[in-house]
């Protein structure tokens, strides 16, 4: 059995902050051939689909759709603040490796 992705409050934090929840929005966590490593991620808004997996925290929703879903299992979403910026981020335990931009990854 495959472990669905954990979202942190900090991350749902972040989408209360920018309203996302309030415009009928979900954060879109998916993940495309390509990027440099074989795979990335794409992290948009983006409106709930039927055959999401809909993770629900502060009001706020992240969404994963079934074709990604095994590419993120047992993986956190996170959102980071550093001095070169902030994002949504991904701790993927099924990623062999990863480029340093954080958002191409390999298996």
């Amino acid at each position: 059995m495959q472990l669905p992705p954990t979202v942190t409050e900090r991350a749902f934090s972040r989408l209360c902050e920018i309203g996302a929840g309030d415009e009928g929005r979900a954060l879109r966590i998916a993940v495309e051939g390509g990027g440099c490593s074989g795979f990335q991620y794409d992290i948009r808004l983006d409106q709930p689909a039927e055959d999401d997996l809909v993770l629900e925290g502060l009001g706020q929703k992240v969404v994963v759709d079934s074709v990604s879903l095994p590419f993120l299992a047992g993986a956190t979403i996170d959102f980071t603040e550093e001095l070169i910026g902030a994002r949504f981020t991904i701790n993927n335990p099924n990623a062999s490796s990863s480029c340093g931009c954080g958002t191409s990854f390999s298996m």
